[in-house]
C-alpha cells in the first residue's frame, strides 16, 4: 500500500506523461509535488518501483517508465484506512481498529455509475440535495429498492419502487410533503439500483 506522499508522486508522474508524452525529471517532480529533497523523491520512486508501478532506467535524465497495467490496477483500487467504529445513536465504547476500506469494491465495478441528486424528494431516506449516489446498473429491481427510473424514455427520477398487484408501478418519494405517483409498467424503465451514497462537507 502506497503512502499518501508516494501516491501524490505517482499521480504527478502519470499526469506529466499524459500532458507531455515523456517522463519528468527529478527537478520537475520536486516542483510539481512540493517535495524539496531529492533524497526523499528517490525514496518515493524506489517505493513505486518496488510496487511495480514504474521502472527506473539508470543514468537517464528522464529514466522513468510507467508500467501501464499495474498503474491501471492502482488507479482502480483506491484504499483508505478504516480506523474503527463511532456511535450515531446510543454512545458506545470507542473501539480503534487498524483495517483498510477498499473503495474499488464500492465504487469501481464496471456496472457502477454515479449521479448527483437535485431536489428534496428523498430526504427522509437520508438522500439530500447535492449528494452523489452510486448506482448499480441493472434493469430489474425488488420492492423497496431505491431506483433510478426512466419515465416514458424521457424523464429520470430517483424514487423508492413498489410493484402493485395490478401490474402498475408506484414510485414513492421519501418526503411527507410529496405524493407518490402510479404508472403503467410499460412506461417505466429501471436504469439501476442505489447501492451507496457520498456527501462532501467541504
Amino acid at each position: 500500500m502506497l503512502t499518501p506522499s508516494e501516491t501524490r508522486t505517482l499521480k504527478f508522474i502519470q499526469k506529466y506523461f499524459v500532458k507531455s508524452g515523456y517522463a519528468p525529471t527529478l527537478q520537475e517532480i520536486a516542483q510539481g509535488t512540493g517535495i524539496q529533497s531529492r533524497g526523499v523523491i528517490h525514496r518515493y520512486l524506489k517505493a513505486l518501483q518496488s510496487s511495480d508501478l514504474i521502472t527506473i532506467l539508470p543514468n537517464r535524465n528522464r529514466g522513468i517508465r510507467l508500467n501501464l497495467e499495474a498503474n491501471e490496477n492502482a488507479l482502480a483500487a483506491p484504499i483508505i484506512p478504516l480506523l474503527g467504529r463511532i456511535a450515531a445513536g446510543q454512545p458506545i465504547e470507542a473501539i480503534e481498529g487498524r483495517d483498510e476500506l477498499n473503495l474499488a469494491d464500492f465504487l469501481m465495478n464496471a456496472d457502477r455509475f454515479a449521479l448527483q441528486v437535485t431536489g428534496n424528494s428523498m430526504i427522509e431516506a437520508g438522500i439530500l440535495d447535492g449528494d452523489t449516489v452510486i448506482v448499480k446498473h441493472q434493469q430489474t429491481a425488488n420492492n423497496g429498492d431505491i431506483v433510478v427510473a426512466l419515465i416514458d424514455g424521457l424523464e429520470a427520477t430517483l424514487k423508492r419502487l413498489k410493484k402493485l398487484p395490478d401490474g402498475m408501478i408506484l414510485l414513492m418519494p421519501e418526503n411527507k410533503f410529496m405524493e407518490p405517483r402510479v404508472y403503467p409498467a410499460q412506461r417505466i424503465q429501471i436504469q439501476g439500483v442505489i447501492v451507496g451514497q457520498l456527501r462532501s462537507y467541504q
